[in-house]
């Protein structure tokens, strides 16, 4: 590489650090009052709803996200051979735009349905935003065919969508992830899925409830959709970013 092509990688890598420390330092903040009665509030109601309805639908989301993950169309893409984090990061954008503009077409089509076709977003959106993140670890050059690149996916998207409290337990478990990937068995029976599913599922109601009215559902699934895929795009890079400057450079700290 030419000098004036180092120092631009050297000066992107740079800027990403620091929107990496500040983007740490947001995701590591205390739970404000609001969240803390959020989350007691919701608690209280999943407290009010029988274990058995419980184990359900910690089976159902179990079963829906493994079949996402491990189903042949999520085999590849291969990793993408480049070093240079402008280019894994050009190639990570290009895929957050495709997703998000397909999330969006998806979540019109199904809110313009009402309930009925509501019910049939939350495979569809899952699948789209899963395929995101695949696209995203191989734009980064890690084979998502590794089980654990597959968790580490699932960590990624229990981070976007989760409560501060699970968000700053979450984003310690990636700072820490080459300690964590060892201790991991070869299977995802060490995937904690009772509180995956408590968390998507709290966050998926305030945010997509609006979706299942006729009439303005329509509007709301695609701005719902829009937006939640470029949150999980926007956490997903800071993991990603993470991950490379840690692996590059081991004593690497944000503080």
């Amino acid at each position: 590489m030419s000098e004036s092509g180092n120092l631009a990688e050297n000066m992107y890598e740079n800027l990403a650090r620091e929107e990496l420390r500040l983007w740490l330092q947001q995701t590591k903040k205390k739970p404000s009052l609001v969240n803390r009665f959020t989350s007691g509030t919701q608690r209280s109601i999943n407290n009010l709803i029988p274990e058995k309805i419980h184990q359900a639908i910690t089976f159902a989301i179990e079963k829906m996200v493994k079949g996402v993950l491990i189903g042949n169309e999520f085999v590849g893409p291969k990793p993408y051979p480049v070093d240079l984090l402008r280019l894994k990061e050009y190639k990570a954008r290009k895929a957050i735009r495709l997703y998000k503009r397909t999330a969006s077409v998806e979540g019109a089509i199904t809110g313009a349905g009402g309930i009925l076709m509501g019910f049939a977003d939350l495979p569809a959106f899952l699948a789209i935003k899963m395929k995101m993140l695949f696209d995203m670890a191989a734009a980064y050059g890690y084979d998502v065919r590794d089980i654990k690149e597959r968790v580490f996916l699932l960590t990624i998207f229990k981070l976007a969508f989760s409560s501060q409290k699970t968000r700053n337990e979450t984003v310690l478990l990636l700072e820490n992830w080459k300690e964590y990937a060892e201790q991991l068995p070869g299977n995802f029976e060490g995937f904690d899925w009772r509180s995956f599913q408590l968390e998507y599922r709290d966050y998926m109601d305030l945010a997509k409830l609006a979706q299942l009215i006729p009439v303005i559902g329509a509007g709301v699934g695609a701005v719902a959709n829009f937006k939640l895929t470029e949150q999980l795009g926007k956490t997903a890079i800071q993991a990603f970013r993470l991950r490379y400057f840690t692996e590059s450079i081991p004593d690497s700290h944000f503080k």
